[in-house]
């Protein structure tokens, strides 16, 4: 029986840069030819999947098992997540509940450097936390788009800013199943996490400001607001890691964050209000006003998202509600039946992006939306959304015929060897590769999770330290997937701009990465 190979040919290396060429034609195509993102990713499909059957001898049948189960997970949770996303932002938009919200976040501040710490930094980091699955750019994103920033701006800003929370999103699931595939204790994985994240959880917030005015001038006037707000998530989250686990460290992490620093800005408003260049304050509130042929109340307006919120924590932290996540509710079923294949989970009620649509449905009619205005709401939503599908369901079945190959594992080992001594250095990259290419961190902790301890072992350092940064280091990768771009571009109408996002996160990638390496290397010494 066929079973996946490291090395197809004489040389790793040689095997490595052939399993690299789709990864390759990825950033190219995206990047420098900047082709639309469908194009590319289908492209890179084919190629992987003649490169698979070709060079790694993988079975025709088990390259279509690979195909069908990535294009069957890549809709569902992820394509039904960004669906629910922009059909709630769309209904929010179409009752006027966004005209409310945007003089909510005016109130407590009308700053765009506080908009942007509370929305992209705070809220989506609690959104990555409790959700995952792409909610903590979609909805910011979206949010920060309709309130008058820059569609470009909004999307790298969310992008940038849902790093540090996915280490330990979704309900600390990415930890778990760190601990569980490498066979180390759950809660040294957590701490050696959480320790690993402390300083650029701290210095996101300031990055983010400086990101968004590029001037060190601007960053003067809330030195105080982005000190609260990263300070609060890397203390509560620390705490809570160390002492309680994974399940909660960010949920809780972020939400002192978004408290604290609404808090901050209401007690010590700014004196300086930074606006776009070419914005006034008179342009600014004329952006936020309330359209008074729309207007609803506050409640009424931040209802999907309130909705959201109490769904989400239910479901998390109330034991008796943990049935709805288990059959009938959830279904099991095996769509590869190769080495390493195991059967696909798929919950049905639980998932974030069914609670978000039901969060929309009642928000929607709480604003006064009558169900067919929901329903054609609903098929715009998809009809928009078509280029995104396409480029969704192509990245995750590449994914999976380059885990299921070997082929990943070929370019991870090809830089384990290369890296020698210095591998605690290079460690982090290999987790960042992998979220690269499957858009997850979970999934990135189970392709690397057993070869960074191995590894680890090998060269004499401690596998828990090692094993945590490829956790760590694939928060880094997940600003430059495919699956992340193709959200914040559909959340912003910018689908045909994939290629300047990626080349615009690319290298504050690049950056985390090699940081994160100097810290993990440093201490490992």
């Amino acid at each position: 029986m066929w079973e996946p190979v490291t090395s197809p040919f004489a040389s790793l290396f040689i095997s490595s840069l052939v399993a690299f060429l789709p990864l390759l034609f990825l950033l190219l195509g995206l990047g420098w030819l900047k082709l639309p993102s469908y194009k590319v990713c289908f492209t890179s499909l084919v190629l992987t999947a003649i490169i698979a059957l070709t060079a790694w001898k993988m079975p025709g049948v088990f390259v279509l098992q690979s195909v069908v189960e990535g294009v069957l997970t890549g809709f569902w949770p992820i394509l039904w997540v960004i669906i629910a996303a922009m059909y709630t932002y769309n209904v929010t938009v179409a009752t006027g509940g966004m005209d409310t919200i945007k003089s909510t976040l005016a109130k407590i501040s009308p700053d765009r450097r506080i908009q942007a710490l509370i929305l992209a930094f705070s809220f989506g980091g609690f959104l990555e936390a409790a959700a995952g699955f792409g909610t903590a750019v979609a909805i910011p994103a979206s949010l920060l788009a309709g309130i008058g920033f820059n569609p470009i701006f909004a999307a790298i800003i969310c992008l940038v800013a849902n790093t540090v929370p996915v280490a330990f999103g979704g309900v600390g699931i990415p930890v778990i199943t760190l601990a569980q595939v490498a066979e180390l204790d759950l809660l040294a994985v957590t701490a050696s996490i959480a320790y690993q994240l402390i300083i650029f959880i701290i210095i996101l917030p300031f990055a983010l400001v400086l990101l968004l005015t590029k001037s060190f001038k601007s960053l003067k006037d809330v030195l105080g607001a982005c000190l609260v707000s990263g300070v609060l998530f890397a203390l509560f989250q620390t705490i809570t890691a160390v002492y309680i686990g994974p399940e909660v460290a960010a949920i809780i992490g972020s939400l002192a964050s978004l408290v604290g620093t609404i808090i901050y800005v209401r007690i010590f408003p700014l004196k300086n209000i930074w606006l776009f260049p070419g914005e006034s304050q008179a342009t600014n509130k004329a952006n936020i006003a309330i359209n008074s042929d729309k207007e609803i109340g506050l409640a009424a307006a931040w209802m999907p998202y309130i909705i959201l919120f109490i769904l989400i924590m239910s479901i998390n932290l109330v034991p008796s509600l943990k049935f709805l996540g288990k059959a009938p509710f959830a279904s099991s079923v095996q769509l590869y039946f190769g080495p390493g294949g195991k059967p696909a989970t798929f919950q049905w009620l639980t998932t974030p992006g069914t609670l978000m649509l039901i969060s929309a449905i009642i928000g929607g009619l709480v604003q006064k939306a009558s169900l067919e205005q929901l329903f054609s709401i609903f098929l715009r939503t998809i009809k928009q959304l078509l280029p995104t599908i396409g480029t969704v369901l192509s990245i995750v079945s590449m994914a999976k015929i380059m885990g299921y190959s070997g082929m990943i594992s070929s370019v991870a080992i090809a830089l384990a060897n290369a890296a020698g001594p210095i591998y605690p250095f290079v460690a982090p990259m290999i987790g960042a590769l992998g979220t690269f290419v499957t858009g997850s961190d979970t999934s990135s902790n189970i392709l690397f999770g057993a070869l960074q301890k191995q590894v680890a072992l090998q060269i004499g350092k401690d596998p828990v330290w090692i094993a945590a940064a490829n956790a760590t280091g694939a928060s880094a990768g997940k600003m430059i997937s495919p699956q992340s771009i193709a959200i914040a571009a559909s959340a912003t109408g910018l689908e045909k701009h994939e290629g300047q996002i990626l080349n615009s996160t690319l290298l504050y990638c690049l950056i985390y990465a090699l940081l994160l390496g100097a810290e993990v290397f440093i201490i490992s010494l």
